[in-house]
């Protein structure tokens, strides 16, 4: 199974101290290593403290997906895989507001990704989709959390939109219709959803006490207020979530280099959390796990400590060695140089080989515009 494996690896520069950490062991990775985060409600659970149990557990929300979608979805393939779609929220609204963008309450899919872990849950693939990629959007309710019921219909539905941005489908019709898209365009019924905001992300990682990343090159970028110098350093949460969303100093400004610098980044911060000894300290267990729970938004079947800690035990035996990172294949759109197509054909192979629980093969992501690299050179 050699096609699983892969190699590898923002704010006003605080100049933190250059960690010395080895890049070792995991990257059980759902959401920016937010289940790694909630691994630790195992200890938790085991030490029976009940109240924290319940505070935590009242920190999740949830959105029953199946009652939204109803029937209308892909048959489960029921081989003991899982399919859960991980986003990363860019409301605008809250605490979020100056993380960029005046564009009042609404909200897109920053960061989208399908995580696949296979039947004996020890390998996984990770398809990133870029926000920008041109699809077929189904017709979708409006009204619910994080929607825009300015773009719905008057019934309260969306039209169907043979050419939309894929994070619009979050902005029109929230989590159910992000989930609707992706099922239709890949025909693979997602398992579970798990969406983690700004605020969060940020939070979680001043919490673990920052991460430690390699700038091989200088950044600079306004518009995610990041200014990095080359060289090992630790980053705070702002810059952290500057790295992760700058676009225009890295690669040729679009949204695939970003999601290459995603891509680093997570390991990173995995193999962080994986370092720093949280199940000997006990209150940064807890305080990492609040954080993390208090972040999150997921589907109806994950959102309890319960179900997050079963999830995290069905995922804690993936290394890094044990993961491949792919970009969706698509390629520039010749109307627009600002959005992407997919590569129908390749992509079917990409989706075709999670559905039947097989690698991913090496010629699906060939020669199209995400390929697999190593975040534009950039940062490991």
């Amino acid at each position: 199974m050699a096609d699983e494996h892969s190699t590898g690896g923002g704010g006003a520069e605080s100049g933190g101290s250059a960690g010395g950490r080895a890049p070792g062991a995991v990257r059980r990775r759902v959401a920016a290593a937010l289940v790694s985060a909630t691994a630790g409600l195992v200890l938790l659970g085991g030490l029976g403290v009940g109240y924290l149990y319940l505070k935590l557990d009242g920190n999740i929300s949830g959105i029953d997906i199946n009652a939204a979608l109803g029937g209308d979805r892909p048959a489960d393939t029921a081989n003991g895989s899982l399919d859960i779609l991980v986003m990363g929220s860019d409301s605008r609204a809250g605490d979020n507001a100056r993380f960029g963008g005046a564009d009042g309450g609404s909200a897109r899919a920053d960061t989208a990704m399908i995580v696949h872990v296979n039947r004996e849950h020890d390998r996984a693939s990770i398809v990133s989709i870029p926000r920008d990629t041109l699809v077929s959007r189904p017709r979708c309710e409006t009204g619910t959390d994080g929607t825009d019921d300015g773009e719905g219909g008057g019934d309260g539905t969306a039209p169907p939109a043979p050419q939309a941005m894929f994070n619009e489908s979050y902005q029109v019709g929230g989590p159910a219709c992000a989930v609707k898209t992706v099922e239709r365009m890949t025909d693979i019924r997602m398992d579970h959803y798990v969406e983690v905001d700004f605020t969060g992300f940020r939070d979680l990682v001043d919490t673990l006490g920052g991460v430690d990343v390699t700038v091989r090159q200088p950044i600079r970028d306004r518009d995610s207020h990041l200014t990095l110098s080359a060289g090992t350093r630790t980053l705070d949460g702002e810059q952290s979530l500057g790295l992760v969303r700058t676009r225009h100093a890295v690669g040729d400004g679009s949204d695939l280099g970003r999601i290459r610098l995603q891509q680093a980044f997570v390991r990173a911060l995995v193999d962080q959390v994986d370092s720093v000894g949280l199940f000997g300290d006990p209150k940064r267990l807890f305080d990492l796990a609040d954080t993390a729970t208090s972040a999150l938004t997921t589907d109806s079947e994950l959102d309890s400590v319960g179900d997050l800690t079963g999830l995290a035990k069905t995922l804690k035996g993936i290394g890094s060695a044990d993961i491949r990172m792919v970009t969706m294949p698509v390629e520039y759109d010749p109307a627009d140089p600002n959005r992407v197509l997919p590569v129908d054909r390749k992509a079917r192979q990409v989706w075709a080989a999670l559905r039947a629980d097989r690698p991913i093969p090496r010629a699906a992501t060939a020669d199209t515009a995400g390929g697999e690299g190593d975040a534009e050179g950039v940062v490991r």
